[in-house]
């Protein structure tokens, strides 16, 4: 029989901690000799003795857990074809396959594994292995949840006078990076202790910054490219672009000259679906969509002015705030504008006038978000003044939901990319609100106190679990959402599609009778126009209007002149009786 003594103490018992750490030698006291207190000591033979300087304890371990984590690739490559065949080359592949499909031992070999394959499959059949039993309660158990957030990280600006924080992006290879572009958008406010280094951050570590970027004015907006991690895009406050690539450091591979660049800030850059992946285009204020090629950005290789009589008039054009473009329609992007007015746009258009196709107008201000929702492309969120609207577009007179007007000024807002209806916006005041439309339209899901200051922007990470806002004071808060706001639910997208469905019915319902009524309006005016024009002989000439118009004023200045001297008349008379009463 094995009998243990388990000895116990108090952590506060053992003493002080002990924190080594590496550091050169160093002379703390020194003591020189002095030969005249020699002669009174005796020496004594050397003899050696053990000191503890400590108090005795018995043997002891504390266990803690520790995770580690282990970095490791892949690197697959096509095998097994002859040295002589390009595997790149589909008429050699295709050749040798059909050589050695006429070959004995091939059809033998097939022969013998097919049996072996069937008798796998028959018991895979028989038994799933892969079904999980318990998937409905775990459902449960998520959407009994209340929703929720916590701050994981905050990043602040390294810098003495502090930046607004204009834009976010996220690392393409499972977001463990974040850059943002730090800028002063207040105009005239610049000194000359201002920045102008924007910042890639390293998630895990907010202490300091993993890579700086340093561009030739203050950076507006910044985008990760889809396809390769490395590169990077960014628009500048002088209408310049700037184009980085990481392993090259952090001055910018090339830049565009000021002649062919914008007028006026950058506010947008969005990646483009092509095959070399190094297409991008870019909008800004002054009314102007640019194309570019990255490996050549002296000049853009297309431009679209932003005019709403599609005469491409840069002088009554629109000054563009935010983009949107959608990999699974190449031909369609669409233009958030400072007026209010989102321009849809055809981007294979053969002349200017038909690239801009239909305009929605919906927003008392700038639209300063504009994204279309990932799961249903013909519907996107737009946000701007003090509501954030859900378009169709098959509707173009109106929005098909909306929020209620909130109190604080909407500065950002995108779409979750989990849930099909969940929805972020930011606001002045700080707040954070996630959307449900499934579960509320009237009031946010959750609304979330960042910080103190304004929020600016804002980007959902890919997975739809980390959301990252950036402050007017240069800080960018890492935030992650509870489950039941970024898993997606088992009969979401058939219920949103159904919403989206029947309010877009009602919409346009409402608006073919907005029509009737305004076509009998007009049918009224018209017929009212010409009994008029009966009687008078004919249209009037614009004097005769004129004096017309003067005798109607007239007669109403003599009408209420009249009607004060009767007035004062009848107040006298009642001032005169109550004298001969009294």
């Amino acid at each position: 029989m094995e009998i243990v003594h388990v000895y116990t103490k108090v952590r506060g018992a053992f003493g002080r901690q002990c924190l080594f750490s590496e550091r050169p030698a160093e002379l703390l006291v020194d003591v020189t000799p002095e030969p005249g207190l020699a002669p009174p000591l005796v020496l004594k033979p050397r003899r050696d003795h053990a000191v503890q300087a400590c108090g005795d304890m018995s043997l002891h371990q504390v266990n803690t857990e520790r995770f580690q984590s282990e970095s490791c690739g892949i690197n697959h490559v096509e095998g097994a074809w002859p040295k002589d065949i390009n595997p790149q080359e589909a008429e050699q592949t295709i050749r040798f396959r059909k050589k050695v499909e006429k070959d004995e031992g091939y059809i033998s070999s097939i022969l013998q594994l097919g049996s072996v394959m069937e008798h796998c499959i028959r018991e895979n059949n028989a038994v799933d292995i892969y079904q999980d039993y318990f998937e409905d309660e775990e459902e449960e158990e998520e959407r009994q949840e209340l929703p929720s957030a916590k701050t994981i990280n905050v990043f602040r600006d390294p810098n003495e006078v502090k930046r607004t924080v204009s834009g976010l992006s996220w690392h393409p290879d499972g977001g463990r990076k974040l850059a943002a572009a730090y800028s002063c958008l207040e105009f005239q406010r610049t000194s000359r202790d201002t920045s102008l280094d924007s910042y890639i951050w390293d998630i895990e570590n907010p202490n300091r910054p993993e890579m700086t970027l340093k561009p030739a004015s203050h950076l507006i907006n910044v985008d990760y490219n889809p396809k390769d991690p490395h590169t990077l895009v960014g628009g500048c406050y002088n209408g310049q672009m700037a184009y980085w690539d990481t392993r090259k450091g952090s001055q910018p591979v090339e830049s565009s000259s000021l002649e062919q660049s914008h007028r006026d800030p950058v506010y947008k850059v969005i990646w483009l679906q092509s095959k070399t992946g190094t297409d991008t285009f870019s909008a800004s204020t002054d009314g102007q969509v640019l194309w570019w090629d990255v490996r050549r950005l002296s000049e853009p290789t297309d431009r679209l002015v932003l005019d709403p009589s599609r005469e491409g008039n840069l002088d009554r054009a629109l000054g563009a705030v935010s983009l949107e473009f959608e990999s699974t329609m190449p031909t369609k992007f669409m233009v958030g504008t400072e007026q209010g007015v989102v321009v849809s746009c055809n981007r294979k258009a053969k002349t200017p006038a038909e690239k801009i196709v239909c305009t929605y107008d919906g927003h008392h201000g700038p639209v300063y978000a504009l994204q279309r929702n990932p799961f249903f492309p013909k519907n996107f969120l737009t946000v701007g003044d003090w509501t954030a609207r859900i378009w169709s577009e098959d509707v173009k007179e109106s929005s098909i939901m909306w929020t209620e007007y909130q109190m604080s000024f909407l500065t950002d807002g995108c779409w979750s990319p989990v849930r099909p209806s969940v929805f972020f916006t930011v606001k002045m005041d700080g707040v954070l609100d996630v959307w449900d439309v499934l579960f509320k339209q009237n009031r946010p899901t959750l609304s979330f106190k960042v910080c103190d200051e304004a929020l600016y922007s804002l980007r959902v990470q890919d997975r739809g679990r980390l959301v990252a806002c950036g402050s007017q004071g240069g800080g960018v808060t890492l935030l992650e959402i509870c489950a039941g706001l970024s898993s997606l639910q088992k009969n979401d997208k058939s219920s949103l599609a159904a919403m989206f469905e029947r309010e877009t019915k009602r919409e346009k319902i409402l608006e073919a009778r907005q029509r009737e009524i305004r076509l009998k309006e007009r049918s009224r005016s018209e017929q009212s126009r010409e009994e008029e024009g009966g009687r008078d002989g004919g249209e009037d000439s614009p004097e005769q209007l004129m004096a017309r118009a003067e005798q109607d004023f007239w007669s109403m200045v003599e009408a209420e002149q009249r009607r004060r001297r009767a007035r004062e008349e009848q107040s006298n008379q009642v001032r005169t009786r109550r004298w001969a009463l009294l």
